[in-house]
């Protein structure tokens, strides 16, 4: 895995902002075919409310009592708890045990996959709202370096639409994208 994770969230963060920027129709599909723009930006704003909750050592169901509803101007709410969520990886021990919903996990791992997360909604963000769908290289190649290995697991959790085929010669974005089920094409 890479080294600087928290270097790669800052990445994340400024790339999924710059693209709610561009938002013109909250109301508007994306790839993430049950979901408006305005449900995907929740989704990824309201991980980050859990991040700080869960890093303070907080079960899911403590961390629940914690965690508000989101506001209307989801802009807002992006760049707030985005910057809590940060804050709180910097003074994170990336060794410490975090409980998620599905498992006790290694703060390290939880982190890489919230910037695997992002950078993937980031990508159906820029699709939604017709933006650059380009990913910043270092993000693709990290998050490759974790997705990839667990290829089937990922298919299986459910999480992701089924992997989409596409050439040996493609890029590694779009076969990342393609692994997580999307047709970057």
């Amino acid at each position: 895995m890479p080294e600087n994770w928290i270097a790669l969230l800052r990445t994340a963060h400024t790339e999924f902002a710059a693209r709610i920027a561009a938002v013109a129709d909250w109301d508007a599909p994306t790839p993430d075919t049950e979901w408006t723009i305005r449900d995907l930006v929740a989704h990824v704003t309201e991980d980050q409310q859990w991040v700080p909750e869960l890093l303070a050592g907080r079960t899911t169901a403590e961390a629940e009592l914690k965690v508000t509803p989101l506001g209307d101007d989801l802009a807002a709410e992006w760049r707030r708890h985005a910057a809590a969520a940060l804050a709180a990886w910097e003074a994170a021990d990336l060794d410490a045990s975090v409980h998620l919903s599905y498992d006790t996990v290694r703060a390290a791992d939880y982190l890489a996959e919230q910037v695997g997360d992002i950078t993937i909604h980031t990508w159906d963000l820029a699709r939604a709202t017709a933006t650059s769908e380009e990913l910043d290289d270092d993000l693709v190649d990290a998050v490759w370096s974790v997705f990839e290995p667990q290829a089937g697991l990922l298919e299986a959790s459910g999480l992701f639409a089924p992997a989409v085929s596409v050439p040996a010669d493609a890029s590694l974005r779009v076969r990342l994208l393609a692994l997580t089920g999307r047709d970057a094409g």
